[in-house]
């Protein structure tokens, strides 16, 4: 391989030689045209300098409890942003401005005439579960970023990625669309793009862009053994951020929709073990008590195999039929159980287990739980109304979770929106119970925790290191 490329790039030298010494010897020395690879570079550095000033770095200040949970401690940390239109509004990612006490923008160097570059920014709204959020700043005349179709990217494609790695502010690397429908998890929704640009903490929120300085996804995460970029990035799909978007700045809420069901892909254990045919489908593996799908008569064990007349062969494409429908719809739903194939009329409905609404409830001086690193409240008759209907009477809600646990750190791991029902084979009935029930069990003893999980039932274990 290495033979091949030099005696090419030795012809190519003799070839350029022979023009040359043509061209003198007739008196007429020109220079030489633009190689493709100096038009690329002029056309990356064009998409650079369109794309570069809508590009901001976001600080987060938030606080967080030690050990002890007796002092507040001031966390830092930053990430990037997308200007999406003049009057200052900014996309990013929910983690970058997670538990925020107070956010500010730092403006690109290009930007002037705006009244400094550091500004203070409100949070608009955030989305946990789709990872999007939209901040803003009170300014006006700001360069904004236009945002291509996502549907249409193919893989191959060169695409930038832009932001702060690492703090380092308006950096630039450059890659290919490794998958444009990538899932981390087969029975996970979620979908993105992958890409081997490099991106690196402090990426997140910055926009991935194609050749032409459309934003075609959201930097978001990367799988990283050594926590650095290994080239497997993954970015938040441009149709859905700004969908997302859309939403919170018009509505301060995301709109999620459900029917009630909880789905896995078929593998060939499942399909072995429960005598499925693997060709297509999705399994049922729970009905919520009180759902429209169990009013519609859906059942544990059905294979889902079309939605709306679109055959489902994976969970992601569940996700993307069940997108169409709107609050209020009617979904049509196509299921085998054993032989036979089953219609279902089903009622969409809003979601309204969102954890993220029992925020403003709690502080960390008043509900903390720093053994569990939890913000818990007690369920009365108030947060019952707020919550679906649970399995049991009672307990405490995980409003939210702290960057700083306990001595904990081993095994499962609470969330928020859990109900805890009970510790260690006791009922807990509220937050003062759940604290003394802790008190009384050795540091060094393990935890077991009984938690309903988005109408599920299940222990958490958390040992000790």
């Amino acid at each position: 391989m290495i033979r091949t490329l030099t005696l090419l790039l030795m012809a190519l030298g003799v070839l350029h030689f022979d023009a040359f010494s043509q061209s003198t010897k007739a008196g007429l020395v020109q220079a030489p045209a633009a190689t493709s690879l100096e038009q690329l570079s002029a056309s990356l550095q064009s998409v650079a300098k369109q794309v570069e000033p809508a590009v901001v770095q976001i600080y987060n200040s938030s606080y967080t409890l030690d050990r002890g949970g007796e002092v507040a401690l001031q966390q830092r940390g930053s990430g990037s942003g997308i200007l999406v239109s003049a009057d200052g509004y900014i996309v990013t990612n929910a983690h970058v401005v997670e538990g925020a006490r107070q956010l500010q923008v730092r403006l690109n160097r290009a930007v002037s005439g705006v009244g400094g570059r550091l500004l203070n920014a409100k949070l608009v709204g955030k989305d946990r579960q789709t990872d999007v959020a939209v901040v803003k700043v009170d300014r006006t005349g700001l360069p904004f970023l236009n945002f291509a179709d996502s549907d249409s990217l193919r893989q191959g494609e060169i695409v930038l990625a832009f932001g702060s790695p690492l703090g380092l502010d308006n950096s630039l690397s450059m890659g290919v669309v490794s998958a444009v429908d990538r899932q981390l998890n087969v029975d996970d929704p979620a979908v993105y793009i992958q890409t081997d640009a490099a991106i690196n903490p402090g990426n997140s929120g910055g926009p991935l862009v194609n050749t032409t300085g459309q934003v075609v996804g959201m930097n978001t995460l990367i799988l990283s053994k050594s926590g650095g970029s290994e080239g497997v990035g993954f970015a938040i799909p441009s149709n859905l951020v700004t969908a997302i978007c859309r939403q919170i700045r018009v509505e301060h809420h995301v709109h999620h929709h459900q029917i009630g069901v909880s789905v896995r892909a078929i593998t060939p254990a499942i399909a072995q073990g429960l005598k499925l045919p693997v060709e297509d489908g999705i399994l049922v593996d729970d009905v919520s008590p009180q759902s429209t799908a169990e009013a519609a008569g859906i059942r544990v064990g059905d294979v889902i195999t079309k939605v709306h007349g679109q055959a489902v062969q994976n969970v992601r494409q569940f996700a993307v039929n069940m997108y169409s429908y709107a609050v209020g719809d009617i979904a049509q739903i196509e299921a085998r159980r054993g032989e036979q194939s089953r219609n279902f009329s089903v009622l969409v409905v809003e979601r309204t287990d969102d954890p993220q609404r029992f925020e403003e409830l709690v502080t960390e001086q008043n509900n903390s739980i720093p053994r569990l690193g939890i913000l818990a409240l007690t369920i009365d008759e108030k947060i019952s109304a707020l919550l679906p209907p649970l399995r049991n009477r009672g307990g405490v809600l995980v409003a939210a979770k702290t960057p700083l646990g306990g001595a904990f750190h081993f095994g499962d791991e609470l969330a928020a929106g859990d109900v805890i029902y009970a510790l260690n084979g006791a009922d807990i009935k509220d937050v003062a119970g759940l604290k003394g029930g802790l008190d009384s069990i050795a540091a060094d003893f393990p935890l077991i925790l009984q938690v309903e999980r988005m109408g599920r039932c299940q222990f958490v274990v958390m040992e000790s290191n």
